[in-house]
């Protein structure tokens, strides 16, 4: 787990790249002038954005911090992801976010609570992996899809 965690946190931190590229885009296309008018309106540019860059290329079977970091990602039957099955991964990928920030929005908590709940919600669904046989994350388990080890053994 320690090892597919790095993996995630590299990928968040590849994506500031592509979040600049999309949100120089969108900004320059939607002629925004300020951050914050149109903010929903990237953010699910974003979320088209990052829906591309994941089906893509888990699809081809890898992320850079996935070949980073030796992880592949296949079907249960270990064959190469469809764009379909990749692309529902995507979705389902959300529960990492979405339950905190639905729990969140009522409430109308500060940005840093959110950040403390979302940091709290990442740790205890990253631990519920613990309680899959194969210790695969959930939604992989709903996806049929598996994080498995290509390092090149001696």
């Amino acid at each position: 787990m320690r090892r597919r965690m790095a993996c995630w946190f590299y990928e968040g931190m590849l994506l500031f790249g592509v979040v600049f590229v999309a949100g120089y885009l969108f900004g320059t296309l939607s002629q925004t002038k300020h951050a914050l008018d149109n903010r929903h309106g990237l953010q699910a540019f974003l979320f088209l954005i990052f829906g591309i860059y994941f089906t893509w290329l888990w699809s081809k079977g890898q992320t850079l911090a996935m070949k980073t970091w030796h992880i592949r990602v296949v079907d249960a039957k270990g064959q190469p992801l469809t764009q379909a099955r990749a692309l529902w991964r995507y979705v389902l990928s959300w529960v990492w976010f979405l339950p905190p920030i639905v729990l969140a929005y009522p409430f109308k908590l500060p940005p840093a609570a959110v950040g403390l709940l979302i940091l709290v919600w990442v740790f205890v669904w990253a631990l519920s992996s613990r309680f899959q046989i194969r210790r695969q994350y959930w939604h992989d388990v709903w996806a049929g899809t598996q994080l498995v080890d290509v390092q090149k053994k001696p």
